[in-house]
């Protein structure tokens, strides 16, 4: 257990999941006597969604807080954290922690081993479109259900890969192409990243690379992208450590 004096955690999950990706890190969370809140990811558009999460955070907790990301809530925590004083310390699993300009889909395609990184994004992405002369941002994208199991949910049973695939929350393609704009929170808070080795979307050596110039503290696994589900307990112990350390 942490001291009385222990900091609320905010989770953040990523494109195409929802706030349940992280339940099992919730309760073990929970168990270890930390105040838990998941906050609202619209999959919008970064300057959208960085301000709905800092938004939450700002009313809906107090004292001292770990915000955590996971994949594309990595950037959504990278400049939420910014106008966020309380924010003691970042967690990022399995997550883009961008610099200036930099965005989740030229991350994924900077270095080999995305299952993401193709020419033809048609044969990966579903589209649904809010009307017929929409603009490419306002793309809704899915992962095909039949491609999400391999690219997506590896190292997860079929079935319960199945359940995820038709539940997936829709990423706009503003949020995956939107550069990060400003200066990224990790260069002034303790970061800590729990890199998943077997990630086929975002490779880990990219997660490597971003965790080296923030002068993160790394945590390597042998996990898939959804570490938070395949590896709850190792994933609650990074933030546990990021917790503690306040």
């Amino acid at each position: 257990m942490i001291s009385l004096d222990k900091p609320t955690v905010v989770l953040v999950h990523g494109a195409w999941a929802d706030g349940s990706s992280f339940s099992a890190v919730t309760a073990h969370l929970q168990h270890h006597g930390l105040t838990v809140l998941h906050a609202p990811n619209p999959l919008r558009g970064v300057p959208n969604d960085t301000k709905a999460v800092a938004d939450f955070v700002a009313q809906a907790t107090t004292g001292p807080v770990v915000l955590v990301g996971h994949s594309y809530g990595g950037v959504v925590i990278t400049g939420a954290a910014t106008s966020l004083p309380r924010v003691s310390a970042l967690v990022y699993v399995d997550a883009f922690a961008p610099a200036d300009g930099e965005s989740a889909s030229s991350l994924t395609n900077e270095l080999p081993g995305s299952l993401l990184n193709v020419a033809d994004p048609t044969t990966v992405f579903d589209f649904v479109l809010p009307s017929p002369d929409a603009a490419q941002g306002e793309y809704d994208s899915y992962i095909k259900r039949d491609k999400f199991h391999a690219m997506f949910a590896a190292g997860i049973p079929a079935r319960e890969a199945a359940v995820l695939a038709a539940s997936q929350s829709p990423a706009a393609l503003a949020a995956l192409a939107t550069p990060f704009s400003g200066e990224p929170a990790w260069r002034t808070l303790p970061s800590y990243f729990f890199i998943g080795t077997e990630d086929r979307v975002l490779p880990s050596a990219q997660q490597t690379a971003m965790a080296a110039r923030s002068g993160g503290v790394v945590t390597e696994e042998k996990a898939p992208h959804l570490a938070m589900v395949t590896h709850s307990r190792h994933v609650a112990k990074v933030i546990i450590d990021a917790a503690a350390a306040i």
